[in-house]
């Protein structure tokens, strides 16, 4: 595995802790949240830019994505 594939895995799983955090939910329900509203593709997709972003930016980046694929968390 490169270096760069692990630092975006590292980059996921952090992300992924701080959204369950913001929402008081389980790591586990936040990544099936952020799957079922294609947040994590869109990140994936704008790696390159929301990685340079805080994870709360990216945070709230994702709470208006979700939304608008019809997800309820806010």
């Amino acid at each position: 595995m490169s270096r760069e594939e692990l630092n975006k895995i590292n980059y996921f799983v952090a992300l992924i802790s701080v959204f369950a955090e913001k929402h008081g939910i389980s790591t586990q329900e936040a990544y099936v949240y952020l799957q079922r509203y294609k947040g994590l593709d869109f990140v994936k997709k704008f790696y390159d830019v929301e990685h340079t972003f805080s994870f709360e930016n990216t945070v709230e980046d994702l709470d208006a994505y979700c939304a608008r694929k019809g997800g309820m968390l806010k």
